[in-house]
């Protein structure tokens, strides 16, 4: 079968297309042929920085083939011994094996049963790859942890991303009053996807606006270096949240100073949240599915490539400007 393997630690030039084995499954898995593959800046973060493979990958130094990717949507082709939620022809979709080896960037994958879920009939492909790592982020951070409810007023920044625009949906969805902000471009793309007010980041500083918040999603990549938490846009995030706030951070890690702080002065709750370790990960996704089948929740895709051209669409997700979500077709 074709996949995209890393040659090695670089620039997105190092993924290229190979011919490798389609591989074997355990009682506990299915073989899924991969109708479509999505990418999201941890697949670039692990491409290139050595120590991110070993972790987030998993990578134990004798693999013959290093492919990345946990995210696919599909049609299962075989199914393991054990292996009772799925027959042959069922459509799948799924984040997988994350942290671990997933081996997505191809054209078949053997995934847990027990990390998948049926894709709605009235839903892509490719529409249901794109909601799986960045929709569950987007659930775990406004539902799971801020447990957002109507009435709240959220302010989602980086609401353009993929896990911004699946957050700013999954806000609305709850009835709350959504602030987004993104770049000024993006403006009519993110007020289209039901945010009540927008601020461009590059103009309008939220904080100085804005200190009434009820929950703050904080997804901002871009560092300088600093000493502390406290010096991060973390610390400008906490200027927009009222007494008791909740602020969740999607990439940086707040230190234990920093929660520690918010918490005995302003009761307000600081944590990093992420996809996983998630015990209630497939009731997440199945609420992703009904959610997708309903039409509340919509995947934009603003990049489709082939497989092949897995390289441009690292060039694109890297820069973390991506609008919505870059899908690949094997």
């Amino acid at each position: 079968m074709k996949a995209i393997t890393l040659k090695e630690i670089g620039g997105p030039e190092n993924l290229v297309l190979s011919e490798v084995p389609v591989p074997s499954i355990t009682d506990t898995e299915i073989l899924v042929q991969v109708k479509a593959v999505s990418i999201n800046p941890v697949d670039a973060f692990v491409r290139r920085n050595q120590a991110a493979l070993d972790i987030i990958y998993a990578r134990k130094g004798d693999e013959k083939n290093i492919i990345l990717g946990w995210d696919v949507a599909g049609i299962v082709v075989e199914t393991g011994k054990g292996v009772t939620k799925f027959k042959v022809g069922d459509e799948v979709f799924g984040n997988f094996n994350f942290i671990g080896q997933a081996n997505a960037y191809a054209e078949f994958v053997a995934a847990p049963e027990s990390e998948m879920v049926i894709k709605p009939a009235n839903v892509s492909f490719e529409e249901a790859a794109g909601a799986t790592m960045a929709a569950l982020t987007a659930w775990a951070s406004v539902v799971n942890f801020a447990k957002v409810k109507k009435g709240d007023k959220v302010i989602i920044y980086g609401a353009s991303g993929g896990v911004g625009h699946y957050a700013v949906q999954l806000a609305k969805h709850f009835g709350a009053y959504v602030i987004a902000v993104a770049s000024g471009a993006n403006r009519d793309f993110v007020l289209g996807l039901g945010a009540d007010e927008f601020f461009d980041y590059q103009t309008q500083a939220v904080e100085e606006i804005i200190n009434d918040a009820d929950i703050v999603h904080d997804a901002v990549w871009v560092e300088v270096e600093v000493s502390s938490t406290e010096d991060t846009h973390l610390a400008r995030s906490l200027k927009t949240l009222k007494d008791g706030g909740i602020l969740s951070s999607i990439v940086v890690y707040p230190d234990q100073h920093f929660i520690d702080k918010a918490k005995s002065e302003r009761n307000i709750t600081v944590s990093r949240v992420s996809v996983k370790p998630n015990p209630n990960y497939l009731q997440d996704m199945e609420n992703i599915a009904r959610l997708l089948s309903a039409g509340e929740i919509k995947t934009h895709i603003s990049e489709l490539l082939p497989l092949g051209e897995m390289a441009k669409a690292h060039g694109i997700i890297q820069t973390k400007n991506a609008v919505g979500k870059i899908i690949l077709i094997p």
